[in-house]
């Protein structure tokens, strides 16, 4: 068997793409535009080649010429032979061309285009997609300049090659541990001769909330960190907004409140501003026995989406959301062993956490359930040594 290799574009803290690693794949290159979000993928010695973190826009041609310098590294220092997989998860603009506009870059989607691109040129044996649930149908500019659906660019580049597999699924029901709604595209090479459908994560009976997390302690103080799990605290916020979610049972909001005190608000010019209820599920208390919500990147503040705990006066905290989105305990968000950072003191665990909390907590909105990537590595790694 050729050695299981992967290639991971926009890959963030690298969340999604631990599950090939958990699955003895080896890193060629990994590319992100963060720095921060690269620095974690170094902490879980993602690459076997330092050179293989790759900083940088993949729209530029300096980045990609270094993804593809890797790739020959590879062929050269381990007699690699075909890269296994190329794993792709573009951020994806949506229908107007405006919306997309920066700098001197006006074509629709073309992050989308430029991994169509470098697929085709690298050929991998299998490639894999992953996106929001509008994905296929919305608008980029190929590369011969017309304007279609992204289903439709996925075909005309790569079906000649691929043969390919498009579907939209609720990971909730394939190990993902919360509700997330996604497009997941699976390519393979004609010449390997395996069904993609193959390849995708089996169904399974979506869990619960309590499930999840349920045997998690209580955090009733603000600030508290659980001495056995520094991932595990309480997120401070402003005292005063205690009183609007304190009384809430599940399901409720603090629009919800009769008493006015008890109403999201604000203060402007010594008056007292109401906040409107724009989005129903802005400071909502979630349900022990429902499936757990879709986490967003704004998961760090009572007044975003799902967030506030079904008994605590608080948003989740980091492990319930790792927990949530099927990230396992080995994955490591800085340099220090989690029994490091649990040996702390307290003022180093809040210096830690003040440093680091909205990275981590941004990542593991925008991420890939790793659940999700390691069922795809274990089906591939399976056919692979067959």
């Amino acid at each position: 068997m050729s050695k299981l290799t992967y290639i991971s574009l926009f890959s963030s803290a690298g969340v999604g793409c631990y599950g090939f690693k958990m699955e003895r794949f080896e890193c060629v290159a990994t590319n992100e535009l963060l720095p921060k979000r690269l620095e974690v993928q170094k902490c879980n010695n993602k690459c076997k080649y330092y050179s293989g973190y790759i900083l940088g826009d993949i729209l530029l041609e300096q980045t990609t010429n270094s993804i593809l310098e890797q790739l020959e590294l590879w062929k050269q220092q381990e007699e690699l032979t075909d890269l296994t997989v190329l794993i792709a998860t573009p951020p994806c603009q949506g229908m107007s061309v405006a919306n997309h506009k920066k700098k001197d870059e006006n074509k629709r989607n073309s992050l989308v285009v430029a991994s169509l691109s470098l697929i085709q040129k690298i050929l991998p044996k299998y490639f894999v997609l992953e996106n929001v649930r509008a994905f296929l149908n919305t608008i980029c500019t190929d590369v011969d300049g017309t304007n279609k659906k992204i289903k439709n660019a996925i075909i005309d580049n790569l079906a000649q090659y691929y043969n390919i597999k498009f579907d939209v699924l609720n990971f909730k029901n394939y190990g993902a541990n919360s509700s997330r709604t996604r497009t997941l595209v699976v390519g393979v090479r004609n010449d390997v001769g395996v069904a993609p459908e193959s390849l995708f994560p089996v169904y399974r009976e979506e869990p619960t909330l309590r499930q999840i997390i349920g045997d998690l302690p209580s955090l009733t103080e603000m600030g508290e960190i659980c001495p056995d799990d520094i991932y595990h605290s309480f997120r401070s916020y402003s005292p005063e907004m205690r009183r609007w979610i304190e009384n809430l049972r599940e399901g409720q909001s603090a629009f919800d409140n009769t008493d006015a005190s008890r109403l999201p608000h604000y203060y402007k010019n010594g008056e007292i501003i109401y906040t409107k209820n724009g989005n129903a599920d802005k400071y909502t208390r979630q349900y022990w026995d429902k499936v757990p919500p879709c986490i967003h990147t704004r998961n760090d503040i009572l007044a975003s989406q799902n967030t506030v705990h079904p008994v605590d006066d608080r948003v989740f905290s980091i492990r319930e959301l790792m927990r949530m989105m099927s990230i396992p305990t080995s994955f490591k968000w800085s340099k220090y062993s989690l029994e490091e950072l649990n040996a702390m003191s307290l003022n180093q665990k809040q210096k830690y956490l003040s440093q680091n909390d909205i990275n981590i907590r941004q990542s593991i909105g925008e991420a890939v359930p790793t659940e999700i990537f390691r069922q795809i590595a274990e089906s591939i790694r399976k056919e692979e040594i067959k």
